[in-house]
């Protein structure tokens, strides 16, 4: 098959449905000779299984350079970071799992909402990142890149495990796989329930994940159907005013309204299937989300206060067909890709209501939304010399936007009707990689792509602020990135797994966050650079260390009065870890990760602090049994897990006017965490 055929196999399981059969051992793996960038990589289970999370979302953190924190309760989806972004809770970083789309378009709560609660950590065999917009299979959401998850068809034995810690903690796993029906049938439970720390709430979290998939052998393939369900409530401590604090209203732990939570829930069916040179997906999902927030708590009314509910309740379908053709090119090796996606957004309710106490007030926007897209693209990779290889692919995206309003006259007494439509647009995306292997230890990669992400249906056709009435402009459906970069890597001695990246990123509009709405708007133009060190060292059979630094430089693209800098976007991340795996069954890991300071105005003027965090776990397995702890924030920092610049008004203050103040969330305190586990 040659190295060039080993390539798109790689790729392919990456994708979950492998062309042949490939063993993945994440980071040892050494990617000279098959990778098309210096900012891409894998993640095997091991490496996941010897990390401690606190939370399911921090699974993302594999990817180097990426944070994961969180603003509000356990059960809603984490605030992530990468290249300079903050990219909420995942515009611009598209995530898959097993085939199917993460990213949620038009969502109640953030374009490209990434929620990975229904994720059992122990079911994910690997973990494959694109870091940049080079990659032909990659549409919406790529600027900053992508994942894709995949779950394990099967396990070597059946797992019951369950796992006690502070503030009421208790998490129950079961797994097992068995033979059945001409295959494998896998199957995984998670519970897991928590208070959470906070001194003014219980965090009542209660989730129920399920996977169930079964994988039968093909002559030249396999196919995979499996079934997720998820189900979730919790309240929230959510961000607080930093005055509140320094004059003793509550602590940083407490909260001004009490009431506000969620509960969300998601159901999907997928399969995955190969088929010789042929492989493709199709799915089904049914997701539902109630979200009750309150960010500015009594500017806007000042006797009932302004918690708000987001409402987003949708079913999602679509999938994806790949065909490989392979030849040969006067000689030299090549291969060429084609392929097709198909997603629809069927959304029954987007929406966004005045509450108190979790009780409707009156109804801001509520709509029907169909947004559909379709995507095809080509891929031609061609050895020119056994050193010398380049990539290049271009890919065509198509999208309807359908919006209609279901309120008429809001509580605000807009007439909204007129905020209905519909508009669809399409954009083409080049991409191209160059790529040259010095031997069997070094490459090196000139990379350069362009990417996009959609922008929120209601945006496209919007002619009315739904709060004061006024006229505002739609927004550009689709919002194109331009990306560059040099880059090498050096598998050394089957140690060291090194990469270092310089790259440059221009985005024809910002999605930012604002605080007083809960959601995103589209904003400037943006241009980024900025560099990237990965060095990963097995010393020996038992012990490795890890090392990945990133900086980014972030501003406005145009001048402005008030200022250029990016509101949220970090300049510099630090994560290493030292880790120890004995013959004995002993083996441990020691993580911490720097995440430091943001500009939070415009005119970098207010900026939030930098955070340092330690995690460790100390495990032993025997043959039939194995004990692990965790100690999360080993340190017991009070650094802020995110911080935000923006007005609100507490009880009390003056009637009529508001405080612009950082509102922030901390650091969960040091907590200890024990599980035992019988594998049978």
């Amino acid at each position: 098959m040659g190295v060039f055929g080993e390539l798109i196999a790689a790729q392919a399981s990456a994708h979950g449905t492998g062309l042949e059969s490939i063993t993945v051992v994440g980071r040892q793996t050494n990617l000279v000779g098959d990778a098309i960038s210096a900012s891409e990589g894998v993640v095997g289970q091991e490496e996941i299984k010897i990390r401690p999370l606190l939370r399911t979302g921090e699974v993302l953190e594999l990817v180097p350079g990426l944070v994961a924190t969180q603003h509000s309760g356990t059960g809603k989806a984490n605030q992530y970071f990468l290249r300079g972004f903050n990219l909420d809770h995942g515009t611009d970083f598209a995530t898959f799992i097993d085939g199917m789309p993460v990213n949620m378009r038009t969502h109640g709560h953030g374009q490209g909402y990434t929620d990975l609660n229904f994720l059992i950590p122990e079911t994910v065999s690997q973990l494959a990142y694109k870091k940049g917009a080079y990659y032909a299979d990659v549409g919406d959401f790529s600027g900053a890149g992508s994942a894709e998850i995949t779950t394990v068809n099967s396990v070597e034995h059946g797992t019951i495990e369950g796992t006690v810690g502070e503030d009421s903690f208790a998490r129950l796993l079961v797994m097992n796989s068995v033979e059945f029906a001409g295959g494998e049938t896998l199957f995984a439970l998670e519970s897991n329930r928590s208070d959470g720390p906070w001194t003014d709430i219980d965090e009542d979290l209660e989730k129920i994940n399920v996977l169930a998939k079964h994988t039968i052998p093909l002559s030249q393939g396999q196919i995979s159907v499996a079934f997720m369900g998820y189900d979730n409530s919790w309240n929230s401590a959510d961000q607080i005013p930093l005055r509140a604090v320094e004059q003793n209203l509550i602590s940083d732990l407490g909260s001004i309204d009490t009431s506000v939570g969620g509960e969300s829930s998601r159901y999907s069916i997928n399969t995955n299937w190969q088929f010789g040179h042929w492989q493709g997906s199709a799915y089904f999902i049914d997701s539902d989300l109630n979200l009750w927030s309150n960010f500015t708590l009594f500017l806007e009314d000042e006797i009932n206060g302004d918690q708000f509910e987001q409402v987003d309740d949708r079913t999602i379908y679509g999938g994806r067909l790949n065909y490989l053709a392979e030849g040969y090119l006067s000689g030299r090796t090549m291969t060429n890709r084609f392929g097709t996606e198909l997603r629809v957004d069927d959304i029954d309710e987007v929406g966004l209501y005045q509450t108190r106490q979790r009780q409707r007030l009156g109804v801001v926007r509520n709509d029907t939304v169909k947004e559909s897209s379709v995507g095809l693209f080509w891929e031609n990779r061609i050895a020119w010399t056994e050193k010398f290889r380049s990539v290049v692919s271009v890919r065509h995206d198509y999208y309807d936007f359908d919006v209609d309003d279901q309120v008429g006259i809001n509580a605000n007494n807009v007439d909204l009707s007129t905020n209905s439509g519909s508009t669809d647009d399409n954009l083409t995306s080049v991409k191209g990689n160059l790529i040259y292997t010095f031997d069997n230890e070094w490459e090196t990669y000139l990379s350069a792509g362009q990417g996009f992400h959609s922008n929120d249906a209601r945006g496209t056709t919007i002619r009315i602020d739904p709060s004061s009435g006024n006229a505002v402009d739609s927004v550009d459906p689709l919002v194109r990135s331009e990306g560059y970069e040099i880059g090498v890597r050096g598998f050394i001695s089957n140690r060291i797994n090194t990469s270092l990246a310089l790259w440059t990123l221009d985005l024809d509009s910002e999605l930012l966050f604002v605080g007083d709405a809960g959601n995103t708007e589209a904003s400037r133009s943006s241009e980024r650079k900025g560099i990237e060190l990965t060095a990963y060292y097995y010393i020996n059979d038992q012990w490795s260390v890890d090392i990945e630094y990133a900086y980014t430089d972030s501003e406005f693209s145009d001048s402005a009065p008030e200022g250029n800098e990016i509101p949220g976007t970090v300049e510099e991340v630090f994560q290493a870890g030292i880790n120890a795996n004995f013959d004995g069954g002993w083996y441990g890991s020691l993580r911490l990760r720097y995440f430091g300071e943001r500009p939070l105005t415009e005119d970098g003027s207010v900026t939030s602090d930098a955070s340092t965090l330690m995690n460790l776990r100390v495990g032993y397995d025997a043959n039939n049994w194995s004990v692990k702890a965790d100690v999360l924030n080993v340190t017991d920092s009070d650094d802020h897990d995110i911080d935000y610049f923006y007005e609100s008004r507490l009880p009390g203050e003056a009637s009529g006017q508001g405080t612009e103040d950082i509102h922030f969330h901390v650091l969960e305190p040091r907590t200890l965490r024990v599980s035992a586990a019988y594998k049978f």
